[in-house]
């Protein structure tokens, strides 16, 4: 006993090591030069020896079993009585928690009631059931005292909301963490970044697509966003103020309050980088039209548009 405490001691140890060593190699990287190799070794030598002992014990128990059933037969038979054997203890088990009445009495609980040949018999409720059923009530006291008179505990609507608040919190340090950039819509310019907008189809795909498919040719609830018709008016400026402020009356979200201000950018040159795409079985045209503005730069192209 006491090696086995200084083993599993030894275990603790080493792994206790390793844990306070996070740019240690693993157990899986070097097993064969890992210092725990002969401790995971000794554990299940000692797993398998104790398996073999409990298999061996059962063998021996049933076998243990057999001699007495024999002994029990010989001597019945020598006795001239019939041999009744001995129930499993599964049996006995199962018999003292159904307290179930054997077959060959179940005339004793007989209520004389028939019905197509089917018997009605006066069984009682397992005590396994009946000690359930008493525990759920004194269950329903404890949560009674505990969770509404005495207040100890919080009730799940409780526990919710102090997980909002601490994610709430959360997300405000990470976002001090992190300064928002401040987009000045007054200066905004599409031009066809492609850096800005991959980002933006990502951002896009995350959040857009229930509603403008994945290709923008427009849903059941969002319009067509690759032809020139456009409910809220065209300029990149639009554009960014409907995905920031949304339209929530028509089923467009104010996805300014989920994103920051450079995903609802990205996201909307990624809109802009739509036009004329023309995907199949795209959505009938909605709103007015409008043609996109010339940019007196030639290297890029300002894109009028909005959602």
């Amino acid at each position: 006993m006491k090696k086995m405490t200084f083993l599993l001691a030894g275990l603790l140890a080493v792994l206790a090591a390793q844990a306070q060593e996070p740019s240690a190699k693993t157990f899986w990287d070097d097993p064969v030069n890992n210092p725990a190799t002969p401790i995971y070794v000794t554990a299940a030598f000692v797993f398998i020896v104790l398996l073999l002992v409990l298999m061996a014990s059962i063998m021996m128990l049933r076998a243990f079993h057999v001699l007495i059933e024999q002994t029990e037969r010989a001597k019945a038979q020598s006795l001239g009585v019939a041999y009744t054997p001995r129930p499993s203890w599964w049996s006995t088990l199962t018999q003292k928690l159904n307290d179930s009445v054997p077959v060959e009495r179940e005339q004793d609980i007989d209520l004389g009631h028939s019905f197509d040949g089917i018997r009605e018999l006066d069984n009682h409720l397992p005590p396994w059931w009946k000690w359930l059923f008493y525990g759920t009530i004194a269950w329903a006291a404890v949560y009674l005292v505990v969770f509404h008179i005495s207040a100890s505990l919080p009730l799940s609507l409780e526990e919710y909301q102090d997980e909002v608040a601490v994610a709430e919190l959360e997300k405000q340090k990470l976002l001090a963490s992190q300064p928002e950039s401040v987009i000045d819509v007054d200066k905004l310019e599409y031009t066809a970044d492609a850096a800005i907008i991959g980002k933006g189809q990502k951002v896009f795909q995350d959040n857009c697509v229930s509603c403008h498919r994945k290709d923008g040719g427009g849903n059941t609830i969002g319009p067509n966003l690759t032809d020139a018709y456009w409910l809220h008016g065209n300029g990149i400026k639009n554009v960014y103020t409907t995905v920031n402020g949304g339209f929530v009356e028509k089923g467009m979200p104010a996805w300014g309050k989920a994103l920051s201000p450079s995903e609802v950018r990205d996201v909307t040159f990624f809109v802009l980088s739509l036009q004329g795409t023309n995907p199949p079985n795209a959505k009938a045209p909605q709103g007015e039209l409008a043609k996109p503005e010339a940019s007196p730069k030639t290297d890029s192209l300002k894109v009028s548009a909005s959602l």
